[in-house]
């Protein structure tokens, strides 16, 4: 890999997007990369959570490098960054925002489950500015994360807004100073991974695919079919559960 970083310790991934020099801005190579990274954490039976960060403290990502542009608009399988259009994803993913993620870099943290922000990031659609229309889901994303009106500001103005404000907007999770992010990334994984990892992916895709139902009724009339949701019924860690709280003792989760 020549513009990301890949890190895989105690079944967490880590995904650094390594261009510091350029704000971590996305060419097309970058693309490529992310797609096999987020390809192979998905495969991956030993790796529970990803996060997502960027090198240096300057930026998360400032979107895609205008400079380096694939005139033809294209992207890998998974959409931008491989990440965007990666419906099936139903591990959880982190971004942890070190500093500006404006244009597509604020589409990538959105289509991440959590945003962990530093108190020096920054985020925004400034796509317009430049003749261009934020197309990487943000637009659609940002709507529902944080409603239509608070959205449509966001959007319609182009303009920044801070960790704090993307706190009281509701898309960012929690704000850690600098020197804390990394420890509070750390303390959100500790806290999915004490639990079993196929109910996490039960409750993501639950979560996601209800959202697309037509009200509450049919989404819970369908979840049994949701392929998530139908694993963790007969998989080993809904055994292990109860037997472990029976034998009072602290459960061994398998992801199987």
């Amino acid at each position: 890999m020549d513009f990301i970083t890949v890190a895989k310790a105690a079944r967490v991934t880590t995904i650094t997007l390594n261009r510091p020099e350029v704000m971590n801005a996305i060419n097309p190579a970058m693309h490529a990369e992310l797609q096999i990274a987020f390809d192979d954490f998905a495969a991956d039976p030993e790796q529970f959570v990803c996060v997502v960060t960027g090198a240096g403290e300057r930026a998360f990502c400032a979107g895609s490098d205008l400079k380096v542009l694939d005139r033809h608009g294209r992207y890998p399988k998974n959409g931008y960054a491989g990440l965007i259009e990666r419906f099936d994803l139903n591990k959880p993913v982190i971004a942890a925002v070190n500093g500006l993620a404006l244009g597509g870099g604020f589409e990538v943290a959105l289509a991440c489950d959590i945003i962990i922000a530093s108190d020096t990031a920054s985020f925004g659609l400034p796509e317009p500015l430049v003749g261009a229309v934020a197309l990487g889901g943000g637009l659609h994303r940002l709507s529902r994360q944080i409603g239509l009106k608070q959205a449509m500001g966001l959007i319609l103005s182009s303009r920044r807004v801070s960790a704090d404000e993307g706190l009281k907007l509701g898309f960012v999770n929690e704000v850690a100073s600098t020197g804390q992010l990394q420890a509070t990334v750390n303390c959100w994984c500790a806290d999915i991974l004490r639990a079993s990892p196929m109910s996490i992916r039960a409750s993501k895709e639950t979560v996601m695919r209800g959202l697309g139902e037509t009200d509450v009724e049919a989404a819970m009339r369908h979840q049994p079919s949701y392929p998530a949701y139908a694993a963790w019924r007969i998989s080993e860690d809904a055994k292990e559960g109860p037997a472990a709280f029976a034998e009072k003792r602290p459960p061994e989760w398998k992801g199987r």
